[in-house]
């Protein structure tokens, strides 16, 4: 595990632990955020789950998670609020060769990671891509073995597809899955799922656009269009929220069929910091720049802008500090 530096009240800056989603937007936050302010930022891509450890730990100023905290969790970050800050989606790569784009259903997904569609010319895969050559090759599903939002997101959106997947597996930023091999942070499973022949993987919009040589899946959303995480889709997907309730945790996969062209995993990522914090006055600014000034770095990794009432719940809870 990547080291968390701990948290200093001194001026020498902040730091922050989390989400591997929100990593490579977070780079050029900070870079801008220090060329704007003279504020230094460290942050370290240990996964969610790792990051409200980190915070509720007080190792860290903020954490940062695409998942909300559990009860548990939010009685161990006693005081600490959350804060969407990014929008982004987790993506479907796969390695099957000779093919890059391919449609697939929940229903699909799911029998795919129960360990029950095994075969990438399974009858049920054939009939979502009619024209494609699928071969007679073993399905390696991967995913991540560390706490993880992408994981969130992606079960979140396969329980309310799969009543079975509800029910036996569930949605959280750790789950146990039935089939498949495990691989820590988005960089970890996309590298697996490149050296893999036949994987198949969740991963964060943004590292799936630097990897480029994968295969990306069209996902069957509510109104049954095939999407992929494009920037319009994964707008159109925050485009249902119209309020925030006082937690500010939304969730937007396998949004209302009226979102005709939205894609269902979908997903806002969040920052978690404590109220009273020593550090309040930076982390506010920090906060401020990444919900304004900030968004202009999404586009070109994926991450759509947030909408207006978002920002203005954020800018609320960002002034309650």
């Amino acid at each position: 595990m990547a080291a968390v530096s701990t948290a200093s009240a001194s001026a020498a800056g902040l730091t922050g632990a989390g989400s591997t989603l929100v990593a490579p937007l977070m780079t050029n936050w900070i870079n801008g955020f220090e060329i704007k302010e003279g504020i230094p930022v460290k942050y370290s891509a240990v996964g969610s789950g790792e990051g409200i450890k980190a915070i509720s730990n007080g190792t860290v100023d903020f954490g940062a998670s695409d998942a909300p905290m559990t009860p548990e969790q939010e009685s161990k970050c006693s005081g600490c609020v959350t804060i969407p800050w990014a929008l982004s989606a987790t993506g479907i790569g796969f390695n099957v060769p000779g093919i890059k784009k391919l449609n697939l259903s929940g229903a699909v997904l799911a029998g795919i990671y129960f360990g029950k569609i095994t075969s990438w010319n399974d009858p049920k895969i054939a009939k979502l891509n009619p024209k494609a050559k699928l071969p007679n090759l073993a399905i390696t599903p991967i995913y991540r073995s560390d706490g993880s939002g992408d994981t969130y997101a992606f079960t979140n959106y396969l329980s309310k597809i799969s009543p079975a997947w509800k029910s036996e597996v569930g949605y959280a930023t750790t789950v146990g899955f039935k089939a498949g091999v495990g691989a820590k942070g988005n960089s970890g499973v996309t590298s697996t799922v490149a050296k893999t022949q036949g994987s198949i993987g969740y991963i964060s919009a943004s590292y799936l656009i630097a990897a480029g040589s994968l295969g990306v899946a069209a996902i069957e959303n509510k109104a049954g269009n095939f999407e992929f995480p494009n920037l319009k889709n994964i707008e159109e997907a925050a485009s249902t929220v119209k309020s925030l309730p006082a937690s500010n945790t939304i969730s937007i996969t396998n949004p209302p069929k009226k979102a005709s062209g939205a894609y269902p995993i979908s997903t806002f990522t969040y920052a978690i910091v404590p109220h009273s914090a020593p550090q309040k006055g930076f982390l506010q600014q920090f906060l401020n720049y990444a919900i304004t000034k900030g968004q202009a770095y999404g586009a070109a990794l994926d991450f759509a802008p947030l909408p207006k009432v978002v920002v203005t719940a954020a800018k609320k809870a960002i002034a309650s500090l």
